[in-house]
């Protein structure tokens, strides 16, 4: 049996979660330009007892690639990140391949993370490349053989769901993602491309508009109930 409380607290809660779903659409939307961006969804599942709770979930759907011709530039064709390092040595995952030297000729991510091992860019050399299979090699001369100077890492985990997102859309294991392994023999890197988020602006934009509308109307249920409510008790005080 309902009574106002029950209605009250219940819209309250399912409002709640409306919220949280209408800030992982914002949060989508907000994201349109960051390369390699998963777009998140917020799925929600109606109890038992009329309450609403909610499950996040990531859509690991391929990002286009578009090509840049800058050659620092990193993108991945398939599933995987690249390990990245901190100034304080934390490693932290991306998809973001927007990658620059420093003033030590080191393949840094746009904020000064360490790309893998430590890869160093010879200042004179005449090109470089990045394999599919990861290796970067270089050039000092056009008649010149090719020499290895580093590999970019491909790391996927058993578990992708269970990564924690962090600053500039960056990705920290934890124990729900499972084991990190290093994928060998891959051909899934394209040099001078970046990976587009995979998020759909129309679709986005469309579902943020029908959710509005039905924020709307269950604030507008919440207020009629709540007069309904103060009605009630000035008619038993009175």
């Amino acid at each position: 049996m309902y009574n106002f409380q029950s209605i009250i607290s219940k819209g309250t809660n399912n409002a709640l979660i409306q919220f949280e779903r209408f800030g992982m659409l914002a949060h989508n939307l907000s994201n349109v330009d960051t390369n390699g961006y998963k777009q998140q969804s917020f799925e929600q599942i109606l109890k038992e007892d009329g309450y609403l709770t909610g499950a996040v979930r990531n859509d690991y759907k391929q990002g286009s690639i578009r090509v840049t011709e800058n050659p620092y530039d990193l993108a991945i064709d398939g599933p995987g990140y690249i390990p990245v390092t901190s100034p304080s040595g934390e490693v932290q995952y991306t998809r973001d391949g927007a990658f620059r030297t420093n003033k030590d000729g080191y393949l840094i991510t746009s904020d000064g993370w360490l790309v893998g091992d430590g890869i160093k860019i010879p200042a004179n050399c005449l090109k470089f490349q990045i394999k599919k299979n990861g290796d970067v090699i270089y050039y000092n001369y056009h008649d010149d053989k090719p020499k290895t100077i580093g590999h970019v890492p491909l790391i996927r985990f058993e578990n992708p769901d269970g990564l924690e997102r962090t600053d500039m859309d960056r990705l920290k294991a934890t124990d729900d993602a499972g084991e990190a392994f290093l994928v060998k023999d891959h051909e899934c890197f394209k040099q001078a491309c970046l990976e587009r988020a995979n998020v759909s602006v129309y679709s986005s934009a469309n579902e943020l508009l029908r959710l509005n509308a039905s924020m709307l109307a269950s604030m507008q249920i919440l207020k009629v109930a709540d007069q309904m409510y103060n009605k009630a008790i000035n008619i038993r005080e009175s």
